[in-house]
């Protein structure tokens, strides 16, 4: 049985493997993750079976619909971060179906509870599964989100849930 827990550096390896894995199309480079878990590691999860790093969820807060570009660093949480993004959650393909997505999501919503909204592009046609918690698409987004949401693919969409009023 696999288990979640916080990621550290000595997980990196692992979380590379498990990205070149699922997100061939979308690579980014190790320093991204890296960089993630020293600015915020209470976003950042590993799922683990045995020792092997099985999936991952890399969260932090940004300025509201300012995600990072992909495969970019973002240098420091900025003091005036008023929302919360879920860069990525994956999950490889044979651990599929068990709940461990759901768990891992339910978590970092319990961490972005302290900002009024959660955001992420999702990709893969994977915006069904965020309905689930409530992700839609907004009418309202400008020019330059519309760019750089394009930087993660044709299929790519910009979606936001409201965490609290």
């Amino acid at each position: 049985m696999a288990t979640w827990r916080s990621m550290t550096n000595d997980d990196i390896h692992g979380v590379m493997r498990v990205a070149d894995i699922v997100h061939a199309e979308l690579a980014e480079r190790d320093s991204v993750p890296t960089e993630r878990v020293r600015l915020f590691p209470e976003g950042c999860l590993v799922l683990k079976e045995g020792s092997q790093v099985c999936g991952y969820a890399i969260s932090h807060p940004i300025r509201y619909r300012k995600p990072p570009a992909l495969d970019s660093l973002v240098g420091e949480i900025a003091s005036e971060a008023d929302q919360f993004y879920i860069h990525d959650i994956c999950v490889l393909p044979n651990l599929r179906g068990h709940g461990y997505a759901g768990e891992v999501v339910d978590r970092l919503l319990a961490v972005a509870e302290r900002y009024t909204t959660t955001c992420l592009v999702s990709v893969y046609g994977s915006s069904p599964f965020w309905a689930r918690f409530g992700f839609k698409s907004p009418d309202d987004i400008d020019q330059a989100l519309s760019e750089k949401i394009r930087g993660y693919g044709d299929d790519a969409i910009y979606l936001e849930r409201r965490n609290r009023d």
